[in-house]
């Protein structure tokens, strides 16, 4: 990591905030270009960035080095698409996106010649969002996933590694976009699916009242961004649906336990469950 180059984070939300925060802290130069007058006016406030704007940010694009894209699927495809030919030949992108396919595509495609684009998937979102959070998010317990194609070169991926150890991130890891996806199905998405069906199960009102730690845990990521999870999760619609499947067939397997008091089949679920928690808890 050069720290004579500029870094521009476009999208200063929850992530991208943490972002220009802690490269800012490392003594890196950081700008930030966002839609919201309020949250360039924080990250200023902050020493997030140096320079920012909402509008008119030709020179901003024109002068990085790095750029990092902080924004949602779409709205990435839209801002390359109307914005990225001022990006500099030898300029290299990343971003923070949830999904991956019809995402890293594109984007290669759309981009000059000589600007590389290198997928990363930093975990590490919380259910709050926002620049004001951003402080709240802590990388070092996290995953971080790179996702290159036949168009990378190693050199952008090692930097995107060494990226993810700047930020703090000490589980690095590379997948394919195709199987991010279908990881992602699994590990993230199926888990705020299930954490919001818990949620809208019951309109009880008085469930803080007398629920406990279990109730509280597994819905905790139920709190979420509606607009930003309705996008990922129609992006990944067919990793997800299968995932739900597969879930349904699991609860289903345990409800028919239930129904015939195989109290011995319940036990043989509990202990497998057990055992794979274990090997989970030791990575």
């Amino acid at each position: 990591m050069d720290a004579s180059k500029t870094y521009l984070i476009v999208g200063l939300g929850l992530l991208g905030g943490k972002y220009a925060q802690t490269l800012s802290g490392k003594g890196f130069t950081v700008t930030g270009i966002d839609c919201n007058p309020d949250t360039i006016r924080y990250a200023l406030e902050k020493a997030y960035i140096s320079a920012g704007a909402t509008e008119q940010f030709e020179d901003l694009v024109r002068q990085a080095d790095v750029i990092i894209f902080g924004l949602y699927p779409t709205a990435l495809l839209d801002w390359v698409r109307q914005y990225g030919q001022w990006i500099q030949p030898g300029t290299l992108v990343t971003d923070v996106c949830g999904v991956k396919r019809g995402v890293v595509g594109p984007v290669q495609e759309m981009l000059p010649q000589g600007v590389e684009f290198i997928a990363s998937h930093p975990m590490a979102g919380r259910e709050t969002s926002g620049i004001t959070h951003s402080a709240e998010v802590d990388f070092a317990p996290a995953n971080f996933i790179i996702t290159p194609t036949a168009r990378n070169t190693q050199a952008a991926i090692d930097w995107c590694r060494d990226l993810a150890h700047t930020l703090g991130f000490a589980r690095i890891t590379t997948l394919t976009v195709a199987e991010h996806d279908r990881m992602i199905g699994y590990v993230s998405q199926l888990c705020h699916a299930i954490a919001v069906s818990l949620m809208c199960a019951s309109d009880n009102a008085d469930l803080a009242c007398y629920t406990g730690d279990s109730f509280r845990d597994l819905t905790r990521i139920a709190r979420i961004n509606d607009k930003m999870w309705a996008e990922l999760f129609l992006w990944n619609k067919d990793n997800l649906i299968g995932e739900i499947d597969m879930f349904s067939t699991a609860l289903g397997e345990l409800r028919q336990k239930l129904v015939a008091d195989d109290r011995k089949g319940l036990e043989e679920m509990f202990r497998l469950s057990t055992q794979r928690r274990k090997a989970f808890d030791k990575k």
